[in-house]
């Protein structure tokens, strides 16, 4: 027999909040089946109602505080974005008794950690599937699917704005400043695109991703972030001529001295996976001790694909109320006392190989230059490609892959080149991960 119905409130019902709201009514059988209780919609707070949404029967509040105080709620949906109100709603939820579910990877990834321990406090739970690569679930799997593994590294491309934005300048030989205007006028990228193209939003994600892999605190300040506003058609055009693709990675990875948290954009062999996921899709990739590399792709973003993920933790929730505390994974994966405080590596000590863009003289001698700098930092080259002059030029463009270097030794070397009289411009520098499992 069904358990009494678990009672849900929903606060925004903007672009996610409808496609939830509507999920839960269209397939409120198969939730029911599922989570062996009816999940009911019972109060929705939002500015302003929705008109794909019917709301006849439900309790609506234009104060989103009112829905954390009913006490006929069991769980709070959080779907109305930033940090500050939505902080406020969600502690005012969690000592009010109520679990919540939210979509807020920027809540979770600055606040989490203090969040988490007063649902503790409060002998509640948050989910948060879908603050992270929309309705992949990838945090159900590194929580549970993956929980016997110790996770070596996990590599993602977390946001499909600049997903996009790579995709197109590949196949289409499209310049940044392009794109980025029809992401928005696609939808793809906001008014304000910083979050996206400048990689914070994949941070977000990413120390999200890499606390549920290595059971640590979350560290959103500690995460190396580096945008793709800088990328050129030709450095897109010079990655495929060596057998790459560039895509922008987070990039969490465990390598003996602590963990690596960054995010930037990466050269990729061309015949990885991850090379071949293109436009606004998201994908992750993760290599356990045991299981090896397992891969997760899908829509990153969305109504109803977000939705999807808010409406598991709903039904996890659900099956959770109804057979008590016991069957409860915590938020990280492991219980808060359990954290470890694990260092993080400095960037300067980071090896990667490297792809480096420069423009220099024509002439003899350069490339021997420039080859003596990388020896002196121990660097070597892998391949070089040298473009001839255009007429009546002198300066010709030079690619160079180098094997695996730390950073603060190329940092060195680079600084050493351009200082070279026959070198016109600043280089630029791709970092390249052969993600092998």
């Amino acid at each position: 027999m069904s358990s009494a119905a678990v009672k849900v409130g929903i606060c925004g019902l903007g672009t996610v909040g409808s496609g939830t709201f509507n999920v839960l009514q269209r397939n409120a059988d198969l939730i029911r089946a599922r989570a062996q209780s009816a999940v009911d919609v019972v109060h929705v707070g939002a500015r302003r109602d929705h008109p794909d949404c019917d709301l006849e029967g439900v309790q609506v509040s234009r104060d989103i505080f009112a829905v954390a105080q009913d006490p006929e709620i069991d769980v709070l949906v959080e779907l109305i974005g930033g940090t500050t109100v939505a902080r406020e709603l969600v502690e005012l939820a969690l000592r009010n008794g109520k679990h919540v579910v939210t979509a807020n990877k920027a809540l979770i990834a600055e606040f989490g950690n203090e969040l988490f321990a007063l649902a503790e406090a409060n002998q509640v739970v948050i989910r948060y599937e879908a603050a992270v690569a929309g309705g992949i679930p990838i945090i159900k799997a590194l929580r549970e699917g993956l929980s016997g593994n110790r996770i070596e590294w996990l590599a993602g491309i977390i946001n499909g704005t600049g997903n996009f934005i790579l995709s197109e300048m590949r196949d289409k030989g499209r310049d940044f400043a392009d794109v980025l205007a029809e992401a928005q006028a696609l939808g793809y990228a906001e008014a304000d695109p910083t979050f996206d193209v400048e990689g914070i939003d994949a941070a977000h994600k990413l120390v999200i991703l890499a606390s549920l892999a290595f059971g640590m605190p979350l560290r959103f300040s500690s995460v190396y972030t580096e945008g793709i506003t800088r990328l050129t058609p030709q450095d897109v055009e010079y990655a495929e001529e060596l057998g790459y693709r560039i895509k922008h990675l987070g990039v969490a990875k465990c390598n003996g001295a602590g963990v690596e948290l960054r995010v930037h954009p990466t050269l990729i062999p061309e015949q990885r996976l991850l090379a071949n996921v293109n436009g606004v899709k998201n994908a992750v990739l993760v290599e356990g001790d045991a299981v090896g590399p397992t891969l997760y792709y899908g829509a990153g973003a969305g109504a109803e694909p977000t939705a999807s993920a808010v409406v598991a933790d709903i039904v996890d929730l659900a099956r959770e109320i109804s057979v008590g505390q016991a069957c409860r994974v915590p938020a990280l994966g492991v219980a808060s006392a359990c954290l470890a405080e694990v260092p993080i590596v400095p960037m300067a000590d980071v090896v990667t190989p490297w792809y480096l863009r420069m423009v220099a003289e024509d002439k003899p001698g350069v490339l021997s230059q420039i080859a003596s700098i990388f020896s002196e930092q121990g660097i070597s080259i892998e391949a070089l490609i040298q473009k001839a002059p255009a007429e009546g030029e002198t300066r010709v463009p030079l690619i160079v892959l180098t094997n695996s270097a730390a950073q603060g030794r190329m940092e060195k070397a680079v600084s050493a080149i351009e200082s070279l009289e026959s070198i016109s411009s600043e280089i630029a520098r791709i970092r390249v991960e052969v993600l092998d499992g």
